[in-house]
Formats: structure tokens, C-alpha cells, sequence
């Protein structure tokens, strides 16, 4: 269900750049925002995870440099039946992680050192296991090309913008009806844009968290972990390098805290006790949890 969910949400999204760009400009301008589209798409694939890597300071790390978190990445990719990915490490004391790549075999998970700190190794398996389950479901690429292209509905909406304060539009296009599609394209296409984005994040957070806690054989594990993050996240400064671009992409968004976020619709994530919630229902009927 959340499969479909996803496909019916970026089918919306790229259906909300076309309408934007018939708005504008006809049928070209529609033709220009799917061809824009469609090379954000290309973009966001084969750059994807060497860009976010770079914009977070991530090093590389090798099983002689950092053994027990190679050895659980590593047997993890096993139990997931994947490639091994490349293993990276942020130095910040904030807990958090997350995966990237184009594909399973372009793959990479990077932890932060404050996560190897405040976790068990229980714990770091079930986020590396949550980590994988994006992976193995495709939710990176899925979900930078969501973020691209609400960026793109977004910029094109403050170009409209300061071509209707600039004056830059005919009188012949507002007596078309030009500027009831300027009104739309300025307020509500970023909006909707922006709206669909976090709803795609936020229904493959939940596949990820179930996968996650079969990759790692206990979704008690994952719980536990959400719940020592949630607590670094609603009790300490955001990570510094964290941006909205990639706020998505982490366990749990490194901008947020319990007193700041805008739950339900304007968040990247499901709420943290509805997803541990689920992963405690979940370890039940594994027979885990009485």
C-alpha cells in the first residue's frame, strides 16, 4: 500500500510541474517544466550521494579504521541479501544517520560519531538495518528526486513572483486570466509541492522501519534507538551542517525538536512514538515482545 501511495504521490508531483508550467506558458511552458523534470530526475540519480556526502563533511571509513561498526554494517547487508555499501562517518555529537546512492550496488550509510556513542550495538543494528531497508526499497532516490522537484516548483514560483512585482507581465495575460494562474503558481503550487514531498518521505519511513527491524532480527532494537535520538533531537541544537534539502533523507530530521516541528503534514517523518508504536506491534507478532 505504501508502495503505491509513493508512485500515486510522484505521479502528483510531476503532474503539479507540468500544470504549473501550462499555466505559465502553454503547452511549451508545460513541455519545458517535464523536460526540467526529467533532468532533475537524471540529476538527482547519478549525483545524488556524492553531493550530500560532501555537504555534511562525511569521511569514508574501512573495517581497520572503524571494525565494529563495519562488522555490523557488513552483516546486516548480509541478512538484507545486499551489496556492502561504503561505510561513512560524520564527526558531530549529535546521534543521527542516513543512507544514499543511486541503487543498491551505489550505496552508502553514514552514522555520526555521536551516534556510536550514545547507542548499544543493538541499537546502531536496528538504525543500520532501517539505514538498509532504504536501500534495498530505493527510498534515496525516490526521495531526492520528490525534493528536487519541489524545489523546482518552488523557484519557478519565486520567479513568477518577481516578474509580477517587476511588472514584467502583459496586459493581455492578466485579461486572459494570466493573473489568477500568477496568484496560484506563487502560493499554491509551492505549497502543494512542498506537501506531497514530505508525504512521500514520511510513508517510506514507515516500510523502512519495518524492514529495518526484520534486516536486524529485533524491532525493539530500532525502538530503542528512535527513542535515545528523539531524546538528543528534542533536547540539544540541530546538527550545524543539517539543511532542508537532505533533512528527509536522516533517521530522524536533525532540524526538529518537539517544541519547533509542525507535526502531521508539514514534517518529514511520522511521529516518533507512532513509529515505535508500530515497531513494538511489530516485535509482538514476532514473538518478541509480550
Amino acid at each position: 500500500m505504501n508502495i503505491f501511495k509513493t508512485f500515486l504521490l510522484m505521479a502528483m508531483l510531476t503532474g503539479l510541474m507540468v500544470t504549473v508550467g501550462g499555466t505559465l506558458g502553454g503547452s511549451t511552458g508545460a513541455l519545458i517544466m517535464l523536460v526540467i523534470s526529467v533532468a532533475m530526475n537524471f540529476g538527482s540519480y547519478w549525483f545524488s550521494d556524492s553531493i550530500v556526502l560532501k555537504s555534511y563533511d562525511a569521511r569514508e571509513v574501512t573495517e581497520a579504521d572503524s571494525p565494529q561498526l563495519y562488522k555490523i554494517v557488513e552483516k546486516l547487508a548480509q541478512n538484507a541479501e545486499l551489496p556492502m555499501p561504503r561505510v561513512y562517518v560524520i564527526d558531530t555529537d549529535v546521534p543521527n544517520a542516513f543512507a544514499t546512492g543511486r541503487n543498491p550496488d551505489h550505496a552508502a550509510v553514514a552514522v555520526t560519531t555521536g551516534l556510536m556513542k550514545a547507542l548499544d550495538y543493538n541499537e546502531i543494528s536496528g538504525v543500520l538495518g532501517h539505514e538498509l531497508a532504504h536501500v534495498k526499497h530505493r527510498d534515496i532516490l525516490i526521495g531526492t528526486i520528490a525534493a528536487s522537484m519541489a524545489g523546482v516548483v518552488s523557484m519557478v514560483a519565486n520567479i513568477v513572483q518577481w516578474g509580477a512585482i517587476l511588472g514584467t507581465r502583459s496586459d493581455d495575460d492578466d485579461d486572459n486570466g494570466g493573473m489568477l494562474g500568477t496568484l496560484l503558481t506563487i502560493i499554491v503550487a509551492p505549497i502543494a509541492a512542498s506537501l506531497i514531498q514530505l508525504a512521500v518521505s514520511r510513508s517510506r519511513e514507515y516500510d523502512a522501519d519495518k524492514t529495518g527491524g526484520e534486516i536486524c532480527g529485533n524491532p525493539m532494537y530500532l525502538a530503542k534507538a528512535l527513542e535515545k535520538i528523539e531524546f538528543y533531537a528534542t533536547r540539544y541544537a540541530p546538527m550545524p551542517q543539517a539543511g532542508t534539502a537532505t533533512a528527509h533523507m536522516f533517521i530522524i530530521n536533525p532540524l526538529e525538536n518537539s517544541k519547533k516541528a509542525l507535526k502531521n503534514l508539514f514534517s518529514t517523518h511520522p511521529d516518533t512514538d507512532d513509529r515505535i508504536a508500530h515497531l513494538r506491534e511489530q516485535a509482538r507478532e514476532m514473538h518478541l515482545l509480550g
